[in-house]
């Protein structure tokens, strides 16, 4: 498994430099999108991974997809090599980890944030300076809707988790009586 880590993160530096931190965010979506299609078509991950397939096949294959979703002869390029090299089921975590390497070049950070309902634009302001002030670092915010959180916010940037939802009180509570 580390092992796979490694490459991941030694594609996902390639795939930084081969496209240029400008274009980063452009490249990283056109991986995702082929990331997206091989977890909905099993033909097309099996096109990929099997070895019985040509390089050509799995080029012209994907060359026909890319030109329908409209991606870059880079990222056609990219997955074709992956796919010839057996890397191609690495593309989760080379993802993530050209995600976390461009903004750390950026000196970004991402939050994924949780909350019940839709929040205002004024709150979201709000939220987005408090996060910068802990960060240190500009954020990007990824917002989504669990009415499962029954109130407050979840807030998960890298590996930290700020609950203040009802649901994670619960637990907590829950927690604390079992221990009792």
């Amino acid at each position: 498994m580390k092992k796979n880590i490694k490459e991941a993160k030694r594609y996902a530096i390639a795939l930084l430099r081969n496209v240029g931190i400008e274009n980063a965010p452009q490249a990283i979506a056109e991986v995702n999108v082929i990331n997206d299609l091989m977890a909905k078509s099993k033909d097309f991950k099996n096109l990929l991974i099997n070895p019985q397939f040509t390089l050509e096949e799995r080029e012209k294959v994907i060359k026909q997809i890319a030109d329908k979703l409209k991606l870059s002869e880079n990222t056609i390029k990219f997955i074709a090599h992956l796919s010839e090299l057996r890397f191609i089921l690495l593309l989760p975590d080379l993802i993530r980890i050209a995600t976390y390497l461009y903004l750390e070049k950026k000196q970004k950070a991402k939050a994924i944030v949780m909350t019940p309902i839709e929040i205002s634009k004024d709150y979201e302001n709000t939220l987005k300076s408090s996060l910068k002030k802990v960060t240190g670092r500009d954020v990007e915010i990824e917002y989504i809707m669990d009415p499962s959180l029954l109130g407050g916010i979840l807030i998960k940037i890298g590996s930290t988790m700020y609950d203040t939802s009802i649901k994670g009180q619960l637990r907590l509570l829950k927690n604390e009586l079992i221990k009792r």
